[in-house]
């Protein structure tokens, strides 16, 4: 498997990885592949399927024409970005890469396809270029979840391509054990192995420690802002209230560190669904479980060597949302909230494992309990916005991940079903799920709670 952990965990903007950070980076990738712009008179961008429908609540029109512009998901500025599409819209002109200027309108050079999806994935993009001798390039591309992007016809492609020469080679959880068994490593530190195999250990060390920093930042940025969201459903932010008054808690429960691990996660997706700094983990949509375990294992688990820790957690972590990428999907879109929040939940709670020092067993146990507890959820945002219900449950995740981690932590790694087989089961019931319940808000909440207001109306 020629993933690495850099993959999985991308620092990024909101609200979506699937639906933000994907476009953003399929924009800008096609004017980088088609060259010289200097002759280029017209730009056309149509979204289908899960894009189109759910794009405004996701900012994928925003993506895609800061993408157009040359901006990348790791470097836009946030709080830049309404005056950069205000000058866009003002002035009716767009900065191809920041170098050639072209007319651009949203109404007539930006596409909406609701009712058509392209067959390679649900979450389909097209753009078209036009140069002055008359000549059009086209060219497709699919968000396929967690920020991954591929043109048409390379997913073919890269089936084709040999795996890269790493140590521990790995396609399913069995062969990583079995690597375990014969080699006497860890699963975090097959990974680093793998990893330095590609990059210098200190390069490894220096963006794990990079991808924790931002992580931590981002639950405090969302433990201070108060206000409403965006997008008009006047969701009001309630993570920085609510942890004040936990703060000024005096007669302490057993469960209040349950509560902080919750309010650490919806910390982080109200800053995600106000498009802030967020690490993909391994979506955007899921981004607020691994930071708030990480957290809970700094500083509530009392950990002697906590940045080793933090680092063999990420490293055990990314080897679960490697495998459920490759053998199943992490695209809402495709395969429902089960691949989002509940591989997010399988990572957090393999990586709780792998920090606590659990053997290898433990860690794939944790992992299957994280995900069999989530199979079968639907991805139904209402309005389309990553909000309702994704804010809270996050933080349900989370804590079902701490859960995981314990159970797992009690027995010896025996268990009945498998890493493997949960992971297989989870695509097949993606590929069983009616289009409807799979980021598209035609169905589930974002159905009965719009009519339900409606009606009362």
């Amino acid at each position: 498997m020629d993933m690495s952990v850099f993959d999985l965990f991308k620092i990024g903007i909101g609200p979506s990885s699937s639906h933000t950070v994907g476009p953003m980076l399929a924009a800008r990738r096609f004017l980088l592949e088609a060259g010289d712009l200097r002759d280029v008179t017209e730009v056309n961008v149509a979204l289908y399927g899960s894009l189109a429908l759910t794009g405004v609540g996701h900012g994928t029109d925003t993506a895609v024409l800061l993408g157009l512009m040359g901006e990348t998901p790791q470097l836009v500025d946030p709080p830049s970005v309404p005056h950069k599409l205000a000058q866009l819209r003002q002035s009716g002109r767009l900065s191809l890469l920041g170098k050639t200027e072209i007319a651009f309108e949203e109404k007539r050079h930006l596409h909406w396809h609701k009712d058509e999806t392209l067959p390679g994935h649900p979450n389909g993009m097209s753009f078209t270029l036009l140069r002055t001798n008359g000549v059009s390039e086209s060219k497709i591309f699919y968000s396929i979840g967690g920020g991954f992007i591929v043109a048409e016809g390379e997913q073919e492609a890269q089936a084709d391509h040999p795996t890269a020469q790493l140590p521990f080679p790995f396609d399913t959880m069995e062969q990583l054990l079995a690597h375990g068994r014969n080699s006497g490593l860890r699963i975090a530190q097959m990974l680093r192995a793998n990893e330095c195999a590609r990059m210098p250990e200190s390069e490894l060390d220096a963006g794990l420690d990079r991808i924790f920093q931002v992580m931590y930042e981002c639950i405090g940025s969302g433990l201070r802002a108060d206000g409403e969201l965006p997008g008009g459903l006047q969701v009001k932010r309630r993570a920085a209230a609510l942890w004040r008054a936990a703060q000024a808690k005096t007669d302490m429960l057993p469960h209040d560190a349950m509560n902080r691990v919750s309010l650490y996660a919806m910390a982080v997706n109200e800053e995600n669904a106000a498009g802030g700094r967020v690490v993909t983990a391994p979506t955007n949509g899921a981004a607020g479980i691994i930071p708030a375990v990480l957290r809970y294992y700094a500083e509530d688990c009392k950990p002697s060597k906590p940045q080793q820790g933090v680092r063999d957690f990420l490293l055990a972590a990314s080897a679960i949302g490697m495998l459920c990428k490759k053998n199943a999907s992490i695209s809402g879109a495709e395969i429902g909230c089960q691949g989002e929040v509940g591989v997010a939940c399988a990572m957090a709670a393999a990586g709780l494992v792998a920090a606590l020092g659990g053997s290898n067993e433990q860690i794939e146990n944790a992992a299957e309990i994280g995900i069999e507890h989530h199979l079968g959820m639907t991805c139904d945002p209402i309005g389309g916005l990553v909000q309702i219900p994704c804010i809270e449950r996050n933080g349900m995740g989370a804590v079902k991940a701490i859960t995981a981690a314990s159970l797992a932590m009690k027995g010896d790694g025996t268990h009945f079903v498998s890493l493997d087989e949960v992971i297989e089961t989870m695509r097949q019931t993606g590929a069983d799920m009616q289009a409807k319940y799979k980021e598209t808000s035609l169905g589930g909440l974002a159905v009965h709670v719009v009519s339900v207001n409606f009606s009362a109306c």
